[in-house]
Formats: structure tokens, sequence, C-alpha cells
């Protein structure tokens, strides 16, 4: 039986390019009772009402800031997924203070509004930015993990709110992304990289919606949800999706980094493989004393989850088969 049977979800965030998606790929389950899209958008919300039509979708006006306004919207919500943040880098670096106020104080208004409305499950979407940030998204991210494990300390042994995290790299068919940034580019005849050296990981949109989709039917509660995703070099998802254009290098940009590492060194001696994604279990969980996943194989020893690994990174010749193009 579906974990989304019967259940009313909540997505704060949801008129971006996650949060849309997400909203198509539940109404497309009849078993699901009602989704709620949360945001402070009123017209990408006036957009989404007249893109969807179906009666088990609403919308509500809010702020993640408001922690009134979420107790209001979660009220008999029984999942939450909290996809709501600021992200632009440049922008987030000059304005620190709003990047700290929606990326933590916002996650810990999720949170405390799920626990006093006993929502059963919060899963927070992540990225692999939190992963040993060198820019202030990053670090909010990362800040907004460690609270989201953390949080499920505040259930005890007998509050029913579990809190789990699922952490990926660059989303295909996202609003912004590298894909939709070179087909933009393709029209000027030149395309601009930072370094030859780079690598993202990939996963596409629609594989997410199914990750998610599985991680709410097992989540425990503390864990970081990890997928095993390939890893391809920028400059030739560029030469294979614009092989007619120049290229021209401008150099590494601030708060930019060369790879992107989904599990650190540390976090690997207590990740699990699950098959078709790893599980970063908690170092601290007070609130169970029960272990994780008992039956689930350790993660590789000396395998170092980082984009330019030989084992995640392939070759041009899978770029078109990556990206789904």
């Amino acid at each position: 039986m579906s974990a989304l049977k019967g259940k009313t979800v909540l997505i704060t965030g949801g008129t971006g390019t996650f949060g849309r998606a997400m909203v198509h790929h539940l109404l497309m389950m009849p078993d699901v009772r009602q989704v709620i899209v949360f945001s402070r958008d009123e017209y990408k919300q006036s957009e989404m009402a007249r893109e969807f039509t179906d009666k088990r979708l609403d919308f509500f006006i809010g702020d993640i800031r408001d922690r009134t306004r979420l107790m209001r919207a979660f009220h008999q919500v029984d999942i939450v997924i909290h996809a709501a943040a600021l992200k632009q880098v440049p922008a987030l670096e000059y304005n620190p203070s709003e990047a700290i106020e929606t990326n933590i104080i916002g996650t810990k208004n999720v949170i405390d509004a799920a626990h006093d409305r006993n929502v059963s499950r919060v899963l927070f979407i992540s990225s692999d930015k939190a992963v040993q940030p060198i820019n202030l998204y990053g670090a909010t991210k990362m800040c907004a993990e460690r609270l989201s494990v953390a949080a499920n300390s505040y259930r005890g042994r007998t509050g029913k709110t579990l809190i789990s995290v699922v952490r990926y790299g660059n989303v295909i068919g996202s609003r912004g992304s590298l894909v939709e940034l070179i087909e933009k580019q393709k029209l000027t005849g030149t395309l601009t990289l930072t370094d030859e050296r780079m690598t993202r990981f990939w996963l596409h949109i629609e594989d997410i919606m199914k990750l998610v989709t599985k991680i709410l039917g097992t989540m425990e509660g503390g864990e970081i949800f990890v997928p095993k995703m390939s890893s391809l070099r920028i400059e030739d998802v560029m030469r294979e999706l614009a092989p007619k254009c120049k290229i021209k290098v401008i150099g590494i940009r601030p708060g930019e980094k060369l790879h992107e590492t989904l599990i650190t060194e540390h976090e690997a001696l207590r990740t699990k493989d699950l098959g078709d994604m790893y599980i970063i279990v908690p170092e601290f969980h007070p609130w169970t004393a029960k272990k994780y996943y008992p039956k689930a194989k350790p993660f590789p020893k000396n395998l170092v989850y980082i984009s330019n690994a030989p084992q995640f990174l392939l070759s041009r010749s899978h770029v078109k088969k990556i990206l789904k193009i």
C-alpha cells in the first residue's frame, strides 16, 4: 500500500521548479487525498491554478519565516515536503541576513510547526552545496540539514513527527539549469565555461519525484538520503549539446567549486547502501535505540562520493543518455 494513500501533502516552495513537478507527480496518484502548495508568490499560484484543474489541489499564500502562518497551513496535514529556500549564490552573499532568515530560521519554523501540528513526516530537500560549503547558500543548507536531523529529538519516545533529508546534485530540467543556459547561449554562437576541469552530478527531475515518493514510504527519521548519481564534465555537456559553438573560458566564479561532494569521508563511516541510494545514519540519535536499516550493506571502503571520482565520472558519449535528450 502506498505511503501516500489518503494523505494530505503540503509542499513549501511549491511554485518553484521542484514544487510544480512534485505537484504534477502527486496528482497523478489517485490515492493522494489532497495537495497543498505553500508559497509567497501569488502570481505563480494563479498560473498553477489555471494549469492544474484537479480539485484535490489547494493553495496557501505564506512565508516560511512566519511561524503563525505555517501553523495555520499545517492544520490536518499528514506530510510536508520542505523545498522553500533562497538559492542564488551571489545574491545571498550580498544579503546574508535574508539567507539566514529563510533557509535556517524558516526551516526551524517548519520543524516547530510540524511538531506542534503532529505532522507525521517532513522531508527536507537539500543540495550537494550543503557538503563542505564554501559559500553562504551552502552553509545555510548545511545548517538546515543539521536542524532537520536533530529535530527528531523533539518528539521524544512518544511523538509521531519523523523528519529526514534528501540531498542530491544538479537537476536536469530545473529553472536556470546548465542545459537551459546552453540553449540560450547557443543563439550567440559562444558558450561561457568557468573551468575546463569542472564536474557535476546529474539527476533528472522525473527521477527525483520517484525518489522522494520512495523515501516518504521508507524514512525512519534522522537519515540523510543520497541517490546514486553519475557525474559529467561541464565541458563535455557543452560540446555535446552545442557542437558548433565556441567555448570561452572565463574563470571560476566566487563561491563555486571545481567538483561537488555528496558524502564526506566522515559521513561515509556511517553510510549504508540501499541499492539505488545511500543513507547517512545520524551520528547522534538519542530519540531511538534501534539500529537504522540493519540489513543494508555498508558504504564501500575507500570510496569518496565526489564528482571527479572515476567510479562516477562518465565520458562525453554518455551525455545525452544521462540528460535524457
